[in-house]
C-alpha cells in the first residue's frame, strides 16, 4: 500500500517531469561550460563534470553528429525495447514494466560490466517530449514493489540520465547523450577512464550503426507499432504515480570494488550505459 506522506519516512515520490524540467534537460546537454573533454574525433565528443558538493558521483556527456540518419529515426531507436535486443550486446534484460502516463513508462534494464565488476541492474521512470524539433527521453530510478534488487546483480541509482536529439538536415542530426548514475561502489579509476575514453565513445558509434539498420529491421517486425509515438497502442498496464518512490543511493548496499583490478574481457564491448 502507497504510503500517504512517504516524506515522513524518507521517501520522495516519483512525479513525471513537466516541460520545465525538460527544458533544464536541454540546456544541460547544450552547455559547455563547467565540463572537460577526454575524447573528441570524427563528430564524437565525451565530457565528464565533476561531482557537485555533497555528491560523490560524475557527470558524463556524450555527443555524436549522425550525418546519415534523421532525428524522427534516433529517436525510434532509443525507444524501441525489442530491437535493442539485437543490437546491444551488453543488455541482460530490459523491458517495460508499466505505463504512468501517455508520455511515461516504468521498465527495467540489467546491463554486463567489465570484468571483474559485478553487473548492474536498475528499475526507472522514463519519460519523453518532442517539442520544436528535439526529442527528448529522460529517465530517473524508482522503486517498484515487485522489483527489488536482485542478490545476483547490484542495483545502480540513475539520479538523471537521458538523450536529446535534434535534426541538423532532411537525414541528419545530433545525439547528446548525458547520464549521472551511481554504480555503487567505489569504483576502480580504470573504470571511469575506460567508460569515458573507451566504452563511450564505442557506444555511441554502436547506435549509429543501428540507427542505420533500423527502418529495414522495423519493416520486417510490426512496422506501424510504436507506442511512444501513437499511445492508443500502449498496452502496459496502468500504475499509479502513487505506488512509486525515488530510489536512493543511500538506501542500497554499498559494493566495494575498489581495489579490483582490469581483467581482459570478451563478453562484448561493455558500455556500461543505462537506458
Amino acid at each position: 500500500m502507497a504510503c500517504a506522506h512517504p516524506r515522513r519516512f524518507g521517501q520522495w515520490p516519483a512525479r513525471v517531469p513537466d516541460a520545465a524540467a525538460f527544458g533544464a534537460f536541454r540546456r544541460q546537454c547544450e552547455a559547455d561550460g563547467g565540463w572537460q573533454s577526454c575524447y573528441g574525433r570524427d563528430g564524437l565528443a565525451v565530457c565528464v563534470q565533476a561531482p557537485p558538493p555533497g555528491s560523490g558521483v560524475h557527470r558524463l556527456k556524450c555527443r555524436i553528429d549522425i550525418p546519415d540518419v534523421a532525428a524522427e529515426t534516433v529517436y525510434d531507436v532509443l525507444h524501441d525495447g525489442e530491437y535493442r535486443r539485437s543490437w546491444d550486446t551488453n543488455v541482460l534484460d530490459t523491458h517495460d514494466i508499466a505505463r504512468v502516463a501517455a508520455n511515461a513508462d516504468v521498465g527495467y534494464y540489467a546491463w554486463r560490466c567489465p570484468k571483474p565488476l559485478k553487473n548492474r541492474d536498475v528499475v526507472t521512470l522514463r519519460s519523453w517530449h518532442v517539442q520544436d524539433g528535439y526529442h527528448a527521453i529522460i529517465n530517473f530510478s524508482v522503486k517498484h514493489p515487485k522489483y527489488p534488487p536482485r542478490k545476483d546483480l547490484v542495483r545502480a541509482v540513475s539520479l538523471l540520465t537521458g538523450y536529446l536529439v535534434h535534426s541538423t538536415g532532411p537525414s541528419s542530426c545530433r545525439l547528446t547523450y548525458l547520464a549521472q548514475v551511481d554504480p555503487k561502489g567505489s569504483l576502480p579509476k580504470w573504470v571511469v577512464n575506460k567508460a569515458s575514453q573507451y566504452l563511450a565513445p564505442m557506444m555511441l558509434k554502436k547506435l549509429h550503426k543501428a540507427c542505420v539498420r533500423y527502418p529495414a529491421w522495423k519493416q520486417q517486425h510490426d512496422a506501424s507499432r510504436k507506442p511512444w509515438l501513437y499511445p492508443e497502442q500502449n498496452t502496459l498496464p496502468a500504475l499509479a504515480l502513487s505506488e512509486l518512490v525515488l530510489q536512493r543511493a543511500a538506501s542500497l548496499e554499498n559494493i566495494d570494488e575498489s581495489g579490483l583490478s582490469e581483467v581482459k574481457d570478451d563478453r562484448g564491448d561493455h558500455s556500461g550505459s543505462e537506458n
